[in-house]
């Protein structure tokens, strides 16, 4: 089959387009001929070891497929870790999920992943209150465009997007921001307390570190959480324990692996996630789809922040 591997680490380039074996599902596994895989930052951090877990060489990245399920012919979108920018892939049948009538496969995998980050910084890391200032960097990406549709119906009584152009911040308006800022780093505390109307923020959810981290606790109010789900920046931060106490606030990180360790934690958010779409009160920003060859050029435009919304791996294409 063919599928992109990583056999050295470092930059883009090192995704190659390479024939390889197909993988043969073990027990409590089902065997998946992709139609779409999803592209997440994480991959990019993983591509050079720099991610949470370690990696292993050979490497073929890609942590979400959809497709169709090889013994039951069934639609599913799935979990699988690794192994994603493949035409075959395989993944744990407890977190492969049949696709429901009318959701197509680039919004089975925005609510896979992305989706189940926005829920649970909501329900499960924040906790957000009732009548709570919410605020969503990257607010036209994957898990920022949900992240500020699902604001109201979790409760947040104001959310405030962050974005880096006009466009981006016009899109995050549309999709249900009471308000659009400049996500740079320079001044964005003051930028976000003005957009909450002069007051502190109760929740920001974080992904850039460095900077934007720092100046997002300095915009946080009393009993105010700050949740880091990523580190794009690739900067560490240090936080100071009188720093939270002056503040009363809390940082609180977030890595999605932990849900995925449990099932229960994956069907029941999803289900909400699906139902919502089909409903139509949710609505996954599905960007380009690359073919499987250009997964270099699809990771040099994310880093680049060139895109919006899921980015997406074709392995019939290129």
């Amino acid at each position: 089959m063919r599928a992109i591997q990583v056999q050295e680490f470092g930059g883009p380039e090192v995704l190659r387009l390479v024939d390889v074996p197909a993988p043969q599902p073990g027990d409590g596994e089902v065997l998946i001929r992709v139609t779409r895989a999803g592209i997440n930052f994480a991959d990019t951090h993983q591509r050079r070891d720099a991610y949470l877990a370690k990696a292993e060489l050979p490497l073929i990245p890609g942590a979400e497929v959809a497709g169709v399920r090889q013994d039951t012919g069934e639609r599913v979108v799935a979990l699988c870790g690794t192994g994603g920018y493949a035409e075959l892939a395989i993944a744990p049948a407890a977190l492969t999920v049949p696709i429901p009538d009318g959701v197509d496969d680039g919004t089975a995998l925005a609510l896979v992943l992305q989706g189940l980050t926005a829920w649970h910084l909501y329900r499960t890391s924040a906790r957000v209150r009732e009548g709570e200032s919410v605020v969503v960097h990257a607010g036209a990406g994957g898990v920022g465009s949900l992240a500020v549709q699902l604001g109201r119906s979790m409760g947040a009584g104001r959310v405030i997007a962050t974005a880096s152009s006009d466009e981006k911040r016009a899109l995050t308006l549309e999709l249900g921001a009471d308000a659009a800022v400049d996500g740079a780093p320079d001044g964005l505390a003051d930028r976000l307390v003005a957009a909450n109307l002069d007051r502190h923020v109760d929740v920001v959810f974080e992904m850039a570190g460095g900077e934007v981290f720092d100046q997002s606790l300095r915009a946080l109010a009393p009993f105010g959480r700050l949740v880091a789900y990523g580190n794009a920046s690739g900067r560490a931060n240090e936080v100071q324990s009188g720093r939270l106490m002056r503040r009363s606030a809390a940082v609180v990180g977030f890595w999605l692996v932990h849900c995925i360790r449990r099932p229960e934690m994956v069907a029941g958010p999803l289900a909400d996630l699906f139902a919502r779409a089909a409903r139509g009160e949710l609505r996954a920003i599905v960007g380009a789809t690359y073919p499987l060859g250009d997964a270099a050029r699809a990771h040099t435009d994310m880093e680049a922040r060139r895109t919006t919304g899921k980015l997406l791996l074709d392995p019939a294409a290129g």
